[in-house]
């Protein structure tokens, strides 16, 4: 599969943990990386939030306004 998200595209995360606010990772952020698919075949990236930067797949997120 191909990419739908560009690097430095804003993007809102559903939240899974409430853990993630907790540790600085909020809900809207920006693409820093493309990373390969996942072993389900669906795309990954490397989001960047507030403090912290996390591995999401891409039915994670959306683009944010």
């Amino acid at each position: 599969m191909s990419h739908k998200f560009k690097i430095g595209q804003r993007v809102r995360r559903t939240p899974t943990h409430q853990t993630d606010t907790r540790l600085g990772f909020g809900e809207v952020g920006e693409i820093v990386r493309l990373m390969p698919d996942d072993t389900t075949g669906e795309p990954s990236y490397r989001m960047r939030s507030g403090m912290a930067e996390r591995a999401v797949r891409e039915s994670e997120i959306s683009l944010a306004p």
